[in-house]
């Protein structure tokens, strides 16, 4: 068998699609390939996979007016024909997407060609790209049940979202202990997991460098930067990054791949945007989370979602802007709330179904 897949721009369209792949190896012999984006951030990850990579144009319509959408029309021309190319020589059988721009003209291209496509709604908004392919898609798959009301109902199944198989954990104790080791943290001290990496990670980094001195009076910090780090003024100031404190426990990453389940496991509570990636993560790891959503956008609505359930605290992104020490005291009040720790945890738990890649690698089997 075959499989294309396409994603990328973002890492969120990327995560749920690497979890299908960890589990169709595990029950065929299968040969992949990717296309994505020129200039986004999943060409490393994904070839840490062993999976051939391809970079294809691609253009991100708006839902607004912008001369900008005349310029990417432009490109995702230029995408179907590359895709077309690519689809003709590679012959998959199916063609995988999670809603990622980059996706639009290799379906269309696919669909052209007889390719039978299925695609996954991750959010709970419904992306432009989903609702541009959702009419030449043989099956559609969603992470919430309120998806329903956006796509044919008989086309459509409730998966919940993919985890990726190198997340899940047998032995947590042990898992701990090699955490510890892994990124040489204290005993007896909280560690708080901050979840910045993507492509929209400037502004909750400068937040988090802002306050690290205040936050390793009293804390560890995993911080994963995705590459993206605050200017320099804002930067940890060379007096303060010479503190032997700071120093031991500010642990900074510009991304965790295989390591990733270390930072999970061992977080106490985690910082994060709202990306329904690891919001799907967090739900299986049941850890105490604090979002941060990219303004206005569809991290919000996936927040509103989670905070709806109590299964998070939502702090506004512009209001740690003018005042940044609202953080320090919200980490500072979770932490010493056991019994809200506790009701974070419970909640967040029953937001993902479980074991979706399973039923999804089942849904492509039978197209």
């Amino acid at each position: 068998m075959k499989i294309l897949l396409t994603g990328g721009g973002t890492m969120g369209s990327v995560s749920p699609l690497l979890a299908i792949v960890e589990e169709l190896k595990k029950q065929n012999e299968i040969e992949f390939l990717w296309l994505g984006t020129q200039k986004g951030p999943e060409k490393k990850v994904i070839e840490n996979y062993k999976i051939p990579f391809k970079a294809i144009f691609s253009g991100k319509l708006r839902r607004y007016f912008s001369w900008q959408n005349f310029i990417d029309l432009f490109f995702i021309k230029i995408g179907l024909w590359q895709s077309f190319f690519i689809l003709l020589k590679f012959k998959p059988d199916v063609i995988l997407s999670a809603g990622s721009f980059v996706g639009v003209p290799v379906i269309f291209a696919g669909w052209l060609l007889h390719i039978p496509c299925l695609i996954h709604q991750l959010d709970i908004r419904l992306t432009l790209a989903n609702k541009l392919t959702s009419l030449f898609a043989k099956k559609i798959t969603i992470t919430f049940k309120k998806s329903f009301k956006d796509f044919s109902r008989k086309k459509t199944i409730w998966t919940g979202n993919p985890i990726r198989q190198e997340l899940k954990i047998l032995d947590d104790q042990l898992k701990i202990e090699e955490a510890k080791e892994f990124f040489s943290l204290e005993e007896n001290l909280p560690i708080i997991l901050v979840i910045g990496g993507g492509t929209g990670a400037l502004e909750l980094n400068k937040i988090i460098i802002q306050v690290i001195p205040q936050l390793t009076k009293f804390c560890q910090i995993i911080h994963l930067t995705g590459g993206r780090m605050a200017s320099p003024q804002d930067d940890i100031s060379k007096r303060e990054k010479n503190n032997l404190v700071i120093k031991k426990r500010y642990h900074s990453y510009e991304f965790l791949i295989k390591e990733m389940k270390y930072a999970y496991v061992i977080a106490d509570l985690v910082i994060s945007r709202a990306g329904i990636g690891t919001l799907t993560e967090l739900c299986y790891f049941k850890k105490p989370t604090i979002l941060i959503p990219m303004p206005q956008t569809h991290q919000e609505e996936n927040a509103i979602f989670f905070k709806s359930n109590q299964a998070v605290i939502f702090l506004d992104q512009n209001e740690l802007i003018k005042n940044k020490n609202l953080i320090v005291e919200e980490i500072k009040q979770i932490l010493q709330d056991k019994k809200e720790m506790d009701s974070l945890r419970e909640n967040i738990s029953k937001l993902n179904k479980q074991n979706a890649e399973n039923e999804i690698v089942k849904i492509i089997k039978s197209i």
